[in-house]
């Protein structure tokens, strides 16, 4: 599966699904489970509809506060190590800023 980045409105993404999985159930603290399990599950769901690629936001990152570069982490480690019949999972970002966190992230873990 190709990972990719992009700026952007996720709103106005042409895929095969949109993912928004934020909730104040993963307001930061010791949760990072849970917000793995959103990528996974997301993933899973995505095979069983056949989508080949799937947009993602940055889950949690945003209004519910979780530390920005260790969502990227997670998401990015989550979505490259769950198996999937994906073709793409495009994270499409709101701001500058936050491209720029899942970019150095998706560097260091040696996806870029």
């Amino acid at each position: 599966m190709r990972v990719t980045l992009k700026l952007g409105d996720i709103t106005r993404e042409q895929s095969d699904a949109i993912v928004n999985a934020a909730n104040s159930s993963l307001l930061g603290g010791d949760r990072s489970a849970v917000l793995a399990s959103c990528y996974e599950q997301s993933l899973r769901v995505a095979d069983e509809l056949g989508a080949r690629v799937v947009a993602f936001p940055a889950v949690s990152a945003g209004i519910y506060g979780w530390p920005a570069g260790d969502a990227a982490r997670i998401a990015l480690t989550t979505i490259s190590r769950t198996p999937s019949q994906l073709e793409e999972a495009r994270f499409v970002l709101f701001t500058e800023d936050m491209l720029a966190v899942f970019s150095a992230a998706l560097e260091s873990l040696g996806l870029g």
